[in-house]
């Protein structure tokens, strides 16, 4: 089942986000709201016994194709399956994904002509490039380059970077983030909460749309979020995506990014003033601009195919058991480095992601012990291979093994700080969606208040797993703690944040310690256990707000047929 993003179906009309304060719809005469007490299954010694398991030594930091990856698997399915989960496919609790590992050799060069002169650039310097379709090698040669501002056609905000060209055969230069962010104007796209359109894999999948030979994404760190060396680290080595029926025929022959200071080369020797059109292409009616220069670049393949598994497991509702609530969290991290890598090489993965596997198996167990079952049933997935891009969420999200939508809402758990409780609740991807309404009263019934997200310029509600339901319209549920410490000093919780971003984030470091406080995990994990058990409980569906591109897409899919 294809995106509905792909389908060119125009997105509601985007204007300023709801306050999270808009009052509990259709539930007139609710109660206030309570944690029920089956969280009280939700246990210090339950949670760290699965985060201490998962991110041991002995699991090898469960990449996907590694050794550590089926001894993670056998775990999950022995604790969904001591937790009375039933299995959630006809074959068990795995449902299978299949990958395909492409991994370019690193000679490859980027050759560019202009009328200026000529010039090489190297890869991992100077650029990276990739490509999807699953082929020995491939190539681009003397490809126009066009210049097409931030690569994006949306109706809904009257933008449309590829008006009036031709992209066949051509290579797009392409910014990333969009007109909303270089602006800072509200009144541009979201103003400085990005969209998705800022994505880069939406860039790479609407050059594709118009028909382009490669597309190559310009890097600049504050739009993009990340520095140059997370873009080289990212794509020099193997690229895991899903094997598809065509081996991703489709996709354009090269994708990639080159750094700024590549760029702005290019462009001088093309005659042109990067900054002046970088300026420009922030504004209405942007035109895509022809360089006058062409680019050759290629890269052979080897190509490995393998299998993974999402684990999932439900228990069944009362009264409506064909529809479904979902907690989720990727199970899978950055495996080990080969033997004979000086120090330690195993990436244990303890924060991310082994918190949000243990949280979905609390939740699971405060489910189960309940003393009534919810009416709706309740699934509980463990995606894999989420560090390689979201695949295994992706994977389920085109082939749901519960219907996406009979599916109320998904709650998404993904990198839970040990930093004690907390009197806020941040919400990524705030004024999304009426989920936020539900977890407004719960966070009260702690103490807590709801806090935007901290960083909307970054997109991080479209680069975690539940993004991928959400496209296809399931409302989605995305928090973290807390800034507003009740045990340290302002500004201790964001030192702490800073110092694990630099010196644990996606290294060895990242280990589990028994001198964690998980007191505010706990507090979290019963929050979105009471959220979601309120959902399984009601009739209403939840809703995104009007302001949400994925709005239209849920009310399609759920009229009527659906309903």
């Amino acid at each position: 089942m294809p995106s509905p993003f792909d389908r060119r179906i125009p997105l509601v009309a985007a204007g300023l986000l709801l306050a999270a304060t808009v009052a509990l719809a259709g539930e007139a005469g609710r109660t206030a709201a309570t944690i029920p007490p089956a969280a009280r299954a939700i246990t210090a010694a339950g949670y760290r016994a699965a985060v201490a398991t998962l991110a041991s030594d002995e699991f090898l930091g469960r990449k996907p194709g590694q050794a550590g990856e089926q001894k993670t698997l056998e775990y999950l399915e022995s604790e969904f399956r001591a937790i009375g989960l039933q299995p959630g496919t006809a074959h068990g609790y795995r449902q299978e994904v299949p990958l395909v590992e492409i991994t370019a050799a690193p000679s490859a060069r980027l050759a560019v002509s202009a009328p200026g002169g000529k010039a090489e650039f190297a890869f991992a310097d100077d650029m990276v490039v990739w490509t999807k379709r699953v082929v020995a090698e491939s190539h681009v040669t003397a490809s126009p380059l066009v210049f097409v501002g931030y690569g994006i056609v949306a109706p809904e905000f009257g933008w449309n970077d590829y008006a009036g060209i031709d992209m066949h055969g051509k290579t797009a230069l392409i910014l990333v983030n969009d007109p909303g962010f270089a602006t800072k104007d509200p009144k541009v796209f979201r103003g400085g909460t990005m969209t998705y359109y800022g994505r880069w894999t939406y860039k790479y999948e609407e050059a594709m749309r118009q028909g382009a030979a490669a597309a190559l994404i310009v890097h600049q760190t504050l739009p993009a979020a990340y520095g140059w060396d997370v873009v080289r680290n990212s794509n020099s080595g193997p690229h895991l995506d899903p094997e598809t029926a065509d081996g991703n025929a489709k996709r354009v022959a090269i994708e990639g990014w080159i750094t700024l200071e590549t760029t702005k080369k290019i462009f001088t020797l093309a005659g042109q003033d990067f900054l002046r059109l970088e300026a420009e292409a922030a504004r209405p009616g942007f035109h895509a601009v022809p360089l006058g220069a062409t680019a050759s670049v290629g890269v052979e393949n080897q190509i490995r195919h393998a299998r993974s598994a999402n684990v999932v497991g439900y228990l069944q509702g009362a009264r409506r058991p064909k529809e479904y609530v979902l907690y989720m969290a990727h199970w899978d991290h950055f495996g080990a480095a080969p033997p004979g890598t000086p120090g330690d090489r195993i990436f244990n993965g303890a924060v991310d992601n082994a918190t949000g596997v243990a949280g979905i198996l609390e939740i699971a167990k405060a489910f189960a012990h309940a003393r009534h079952r919810p009416d709706r049933s309740v699934v509980f997935l463990a995606v894999t291979a989420e560090e390689a891009g979201l695949l295994g969420s992706a994977y389920y999200g085109a082939n749901p093994v519960f219907p996406l939508a009979a599916t109320a809402a998904a709650f998404n758990i993904d990198a839970l700080a040990p930093v004690g409780r907390t009197r806020d609740v941040e919400v990524v991807g705030f004024g999304a969606s009426d989920l936020e309404d539900d977890l407004k009263a719960y966070a009260e019934a702690q103490g807590r208040v709801l806090k935007p997200d901290s960083q909307p310029e970054k997109g991080h509600f479209f680069r975690s797993d539940h993004f991928m339901l959400a496209k296809y319209g399931v409302p989605a549920l995305y928090i973290k703690s807390g800034s507003d410490s009740r045990e340290h000093p302002a500004g201790w919780i964001e030192a702490w944040e800073a110092d694990y971003l630099e010196n644990r984030y996606h290294k060895p470091a990242d280990e589990y310690r028994p001198d964690w406080n998980v007191t505010g995990n706990l507090e979290d994990l019963r929050l979105l256990y009471a959220v979601g058990n309120h959902i399984a409980n009601v009739a209403r569906w939840p809703a995104w707000y009007p302001t949400s591109e994925f709005r239209a897409i849920r009310e399609r899919s759920r009229a009527p047929a659906s309903q």
